[in-house]
């Protein structure tokens, strides 16, 4: 991503996934906004190839604000980390803003994360949610990718798909090249300079989330796997106390069988090898998961892939 000549202050990126109902009136909001605080702006919308008809809705905002509104649509589902790296890499601005396309975060709320950006000078300022208005399978699944982030990065607060970021940061994110792409490893990777501000997060209006159970597990296992290597030292750690568990065992059955004479039975066999033999699975299925990413790798797999640009 090349610095832009224009002079814009902000990009606003809106990753856009069956949300026809909700576009028009989140243009007109961002743009008050903006009016209001007197900053130019311009909004990227990234439409990744949902089924109802956001992307006609997306036409018409574009033909009526031709200046301010870039819209693209990607040839199938990438994703929403995915859609904002394919909106990053055409943004303009100065600095970047990515929000939801479903106004549960409301779009004046902006207005704060540039307060705390211009206070904290900070590379990297989060939203981060008051109330979490989602459904209850929504509130684990946020809560287990919550921890699991913690957990890797060693970070304090919470992490939300809210966030200004400065120009100089977002344009690191070019150079990563795994087609799975997580915004915010990726971004905790590069700085440490993070500021934090609490936001209002609304009731969903229309439809529901297009993240599921599955997507959630989906993400936490990418989450483990793409940026730590904790499987494969948890795999070594248990085959250690494995190893000592199973040595103990077998000088127990040998002395029992010098000493007592007692019969080492056919059961005793059978367990020990259906243990070792599903402890080696175990390790070979880790291994494997991992070796399946470095061969996406290799084979150069898209982050993304665009039908058409406006």
């Amino acid at each position: 991503m090349e610095k832009a000549e224009n002079n814009l202050d902000f990009t606003v990126i809106v990753p856009v996934y069956n949300s026809e109902k909700t576009l028009e009136e989140l243009y007109q909001r961002i743009q008050n906004t903006f009016s209001k605080l007197n900053r130019t702006f311009e909004i990227i919308f990234v439409e990744d190839c949902g089924v109802d008809k956001s992307w006609e809705v997306l036409c018409r905002i574009k033909s009526k604000n031709p200046n301010s509104v870039t819209i693209i649509k990607l040839a199938r589902n990438f994703g929403q980390h995915n859609a904002i790296l394919c909106g990053i890499r055409y943004s303009r601005g100065k600095y970047v803003i990515t929000i939801d396309d479903d106004l549960q975060i409301p779009p004046e709320e902006i207005e704060k994360l540039i307060n705390e950006y211009e206070k904290s000078k900070s590379e990297l300022v989060y939203g981060i949610y008051k109330n979490r208005k989602q459904k209850f399978y929504r509130n684990i699944g946020s809560l287990l990718i919550q921890l699991i982030f913690k957990w890797l990065f060693k970070n304090k607060s919470e992490i939300t798909s809210f966030r200004l970021i400065e120009y100089e940061l977002a344009s690191k994110l070019s150079n990563h090249k795994q087609s799975f792409v997580f915004l915010d490893g990726l971004l905790h990777w590069y700085t440490k300079y993070i500021s934090y501000v609490p936001v209002n997060h609304l009731e969903r209006k229309y439809g529901k989330s297009g993240y599921n159970l599955k997507k959630l597990i989906k993400l936490g296992s990418n989450l483990i796997f793409n940026f730590s290597t904790i499987p494969l030292r948890t795999m070594i750690f248990l085959g250690f106390i494995f190893s000592i568990i199973t040595f103990i065992l077998g000088v127990i059955f040998i002395i029992r069988k010098i000493i007592f004479d007692v019969p080492i039975g056919f059961t005793s066999i059978i367990v020990s090898i259906f243990f070792v033999g599903s402890v080696i699975l175990m390790v070979i299925g880790v291994v494997g998961e991992y070796i399946s990413r470095i061969f996406a790798l290799q084979n150069d797999k898209p982050q993304f892939s665009i039908k058409e640009i406006k």
